[in-house]
This record gives C-alpha cells, structure tokens and sequence, in this order.
C-alpha cells in the first residue's frame, strides 16, 4: 500500500502458532481456520481498492508519481495469487484426508 508518497513494507503473514497465541481459538481450530481465509479475503479487498484508488488518480491526473499504480497492481495480484494458494493447498489436505482409510 501507498501511504503518504512512500511505500510501505510488506508485511509478513502471521503463523498458526502467533494467530493461537493472539486469539482465542475453539477446541477445534474452526475458528482458527476461517480466520487465515477471511484474512486472505480481506487483504486481496483491500488491496484491488488500493488499485482501483491509484488507478482513478492516475485516469484523473491527480496523481505525481505513476509507478505507484503499476505496484498497486502487483500488490493486487500477489494477494490473489496467495488466496489461490491457499484455496489449492487447502483442498489438497481435504483430498488427503478423505484418502486416510479408517
């Protein structure tokens, strides 16, 4: 994200162990397990208004340095591209779990 003219770090995603540490999580990791996808979600929102933001500066002329759009932009498609990961790697553990024979 752009803050003020300068670009700020990316910043590091959060373990399973510090989210357990930060809230209280249910027996069942449920809770646990939806917060890493809703925190996905929510980054790749934010990130695509970011874009959509530098994008109407930019079409409006109100903004001075341009190549801030084309980073809003990777900004946007690493978020993406991390929620996809999720979603496959998620998917995977689901299909190795049905493949366990009891």
């Amino acid at each position: 994200m752009i803050e003020s003219g300068f670009i700020t770090p990316i910043q590091r995603m959060e373990t399973i162990g510090e989210l357990k540490k930060n809230e209280n999580v249910q027996q069942d990791g449920g809770s646990l397990f939806s917060d890493i996808f809703n925190n996905a979600v929510n980054d790749v929102k934010q990130t695509q208004a970011n874009l959509e933001q530098q994008q109407y500066l930019l079409a409006t002329g109100q903004i001075d340095d341009a190549h801030t759009v084309p980073i809003a932009a990777s900004e946007a498609q690493m978020a993406v591209d991390m929620l996809v990961q999720l979603r496959n790697k998620a998917i995977d553990a689901y299909n190795e779990l049905m493949r366990i024979s009891l």
